[in-house]
């Protein structure tokens, strides 16, 4: 007979406090211990909970802790202890178990993310069904429409029972509209333009991209980042007081429009009055004082005041002051609205760099990081040393990115460790291609590469690719450090057909079947000279429509040429980035001198000049000359003429088209060439932060002259127009529209509209 019921002790949680659970409970002596009410759980799982074994004594402190103990575990609905002749019974009531979990209504999510968002939360198929943790799941999933704008998603939850103590969960979403951005307000602005303003806001109402774009849709983090933009606009341009009062975010009631206003307050445009140099100058005063950006006079700008202590602490980094700080303090002077500085200049100890560490590089060598590092271990810190061997390992390309961090050492004051954290990239690819140009029209295309062979640093590739015009297979191998000094070496081996019955030149094919070999030798940081040799068989082919000087030359020196050349070139890159220019220039220079059935000499000169105008706009200018000349008496073979015209060259006219034609109007091409660009590169409107898009406003120029044809600048072809870069989730896309402006009736063949499209799969 079950004469006392422990679950009573449940009331010792409340009573124990004043002692009458304790002279209530009578302790005994536990002969036994049966657990009933089990389905899933196994008994031995309940008796490692338990406090108490046969033959001890079971307390009301232990019966408290077994309670406790059980209920914790999340597997039990409820629980009861029980004593029957001394024999402790552990009454249980099992939660159900999860059989499964359906979702309903779920598009803007994959199956697999709301799995995992769910498991992340504690619901799961085979898990423990608990209400508080599916009322959990269901506000988490609201949480994560919220992140994508949809505020007015519905989730719903059915909890149905099945056989064995089993519940399906079943969760119906509604999704709804995304919500959009109707309106962005700024109230108190007065100095400039509201529509100046939003400009600089990178979330906008909806426009005509913003399907791609996405930036219709409210973020608090891209708010906060806009109006950090907007005070950073104001405080370069003297508005010391000015202030962001209040941001209001407010949603229709149903859920699908916000409405964002932003309250500032302008205060007065500041001038500087007097900026001061203190503190400990290891540097001579003079030099220093060049560096200040920002003068007396100026209307203040916290970029360049920002810009001048930066450029004191890289230079005293240069110099081994590896915690330089030079702080600007300002005096304000409000009745005669100025501001006066004093650039405090702290340099710290000169410390040494102990030892330089590699991390995040699982499949690259240390030694392919290691080579391009100009910062050495045991020297002094410098700066710009330790910048130079990031763009360095930049330029592999066999990273996403880059970091570098410096770290004191505990000990030593004057000794620093600088660790470089790589994110390596996949420099392997399998890629089969299709596209289309408006020169080759279908192609396809395929290739196989290596770009950091074994993590080697060496790459390798065999290239395949089918065209209407071009035809092309080929092997290339490149090691960029032949040698520990940076000599690089390498080969190509290539079969190439080029049929130019389609383009705008007389009609002509080559079979080409060649090999080379190059070699690089660094001169400096950032000059280079490169050597080549190449020894080639061409085939040419004529047709009936070919022009009579293609006859005339085929009549002289045959259809087959078996010739050699050797080049050498220079280049000097001093661009901040190779592959999203800002700043810089580079400069190549080539000399190619082939002898065999083909003599001729070919001399290229290419130029390109970037500058920033504005935290977003670039000005790109480029010029490109090249000669030919024939050796021997030998004239120059009319498929080694320089061709121009195109959508890499002057936009607007059709590829290949500019210069001397014959009488069918098909251009001959020319020994010598003029072209060039002017470009405004600046992103997206709209889409300012997606680097995938690039706008560009261009005026081209160029011009190709033959052997017999004085070079007159007169008759240079020019045109201008607006440029698309879009590397889309489809493929990469250039498309131009360009107008000619000086093109000849009859004589120029006018293609406004160029494009290349092309994806892989």
């Amino acid at each position: 007979m079950r004469f006392r019921t422990l679950a009573v002790a449940a009331c010792a949680l409340l009573t124990l406090a004043t002692g009458v659970y304790a002279q209530a409970f009578r302790s005994f002596v536990v002969k036994d211990i049966r657990v009933e009410g089990l389905q899933r759980t196994e008994p031995g799982t309940v008796f490692s909970y338990l406090p108490v074994k046969v033959g001890e004594t079971m307390t009301a402190e232990k019966a408290q802790q077994a309670l406790r103990a059980l209920f914790a575990t999340g597997f039990f609905r409820d629980v009861r202890l029980e004593v029957e002749n001394d024999v402790l019974v552990v009454l249980v009531d099992e939660r159900p178990a999860i059989a499964q979990v359906d979702f309903i209504g779920v598009k803007d999510f994959d199956s697999d993310t709301v799995k995992r968002i769910m498991r992340d939360v504690g619901l799961a198929e085979g898990r423990t069904f608990d209400r508080s943790v599916l009322d959990g799941a269901e506000q988490e999933l609201k949480r994560q429409y919220l992140t994508r704008g949809r505020y007015a998603a519905e989730v719903q939850t059915t909890v149905t029972p099945l056989e064995r103590n089993r519940v399906g969960i079943s969760i119906a979403v509604t999704e709804n509209d995304i919500a959009k951005i109707r309106a962005i307000n700024i109230v108190g602005a007065r100095a400039f333009r509201e529509s100046e303003l939003l400009a600089l806001f990178v979330l906008r109402t909806p426009g005509w991209l913003t399907w791609y774009t996405k930036l219709d849709q409210y973020s608090k983090p891209k708010l906060s980042a806009d109006l950090e933009t907007l005070k950073s606009f104001y405080l370069d341009r003297g508005y010391i007081d000015f202030n962001i009062e209040s941001t209001q975010v407010s949603i229709t009631p149903d859920k699908r429009d916000i409405y964002i206003t932003v309250n500032i307050a302008e205060g007065e445009k500041y001038t500087v009055s007097e900026v001061r140099l203190d503190g400990q100058m290891l540097l001579p005063r003079e030099e220093l004082e060049r560096m200040l950006r920002v003068k007396a006079g100026d209307v203040f700008s916290r970029q360049q005041l920002t810009e001048s202590t930066k450029a004191i602490t890289d230079r005293l980094g240069n110099e081994g002051y590896a915690f330089a700080n030079a702080n600007a303090i300002p005096q304000i002077d409000r009745e005669k609205r100025s501001v006066a500085f004093a650039v405090v200049i702290d340099p710290g100890r000169r410390v040494y760099v102990r030892r330089i560490n590699v991390a995040g590089n699982t499949r690259t060598r240390d030694e392919v990081v290691r080579r391009e590092m100009r910062q050495l271990e045991g020297s002094y810190y410098d700066a710009s040393k330790i910048q130079l061997s990031k763009s360095r390992i930049d330029r592999t390309q066999n990273f996403k990115d880059v970091n570098i961090e410096t770290a004191p050492i505990a000990d030593r004051a004057d000794q620093i460790d600088v660790t470089f954290t790589v994110e390596e990239k996949p420099t392997g690819s399998l890629l089969i291609g299709g596209g289309y140009s408006s020169v080759d029209k279908v192609v396809v295309s395929g290739s196989i590469s290596q770009a950091n062979v074994f993590g080697s640093g060496k790459s390798i590739a065999v290239q395949v690719n089918s065209g209407k015009v071009n035809r092309a297979y080929g092997l290339s191998y490149v090691d960029p450090y032949f040698t520990v000094d940076g000599v690089s070496a390498g080969f190509d081996v290539y079969k190439r057909r080029v049929n130019a019955s389609s383009l705008a030149v007389g009609a002509y094919s080559t079979d080409t079947l060649g090999g080379g070999l190059k070699l690089g030798y660094p001169l400096s940081e950032t000059d280079a000279v490169n050597f080549g040799v190449i020894a080639e068989n061409v085939k040419l082919g004529l047709f009936a429509s070919s022009p009579l000087s293609y006859q005339n030359f085929v009549a002289q020196f045959g259809t087959s040429y078996t010739y050699g050349s050797g080049s050498v070139g220079w280049s000097r890159d001093r661009r901040d980035s190779a592959i999203r220019t800002t700043r810089g220039s580079l400069t190549t220079a080539s000399l190619e001198l082939a002898a065999g059935d083909l003599q001729y000499y070919r001399v290229n000169l290419n130029e390109q000049f970037f500058h920033p105008l504005g935290r977003t706009v670039t000005l790109a200018l480029s010029a490109d000359l090249g000669y030919v000349h024939g050796l021997s008496g030998k004239s120059v073979p009319f498929f080694k003429n320089f061709y121009t015209g195109g959508p890499t060259s002057v936009r607007g006219y059709r590829s290949f088209s500019l210069g001397q034609q014959d009488a069918g109007g098909n251009a001959l091409g020319g020994t010598r060439k003029i072209s060039g660009s002017a470009e405004l590169l600046f992103p997206m409107p709209g889409a300012q932060q997606d680097k995938s898009l690039r706008l560009a406003g261009f005026l081209d120029f160029g011009q190709v002259y033959g052997a017999n044809e004085k070079v007159s600048l007169g008759e240079l072809r020019y045109s201008m127009g607006i440029a698309l870069a879009w590397s889309s989730p489809f493929g990469p896309l250039k498309l131009s529209f360009a107008q000619p402006l000086n093109s000849k009736k009859g004589v120029d063949r006018v293609e406004r509209l160029q494009f290349n499209f092309g994806s892989t799969f």
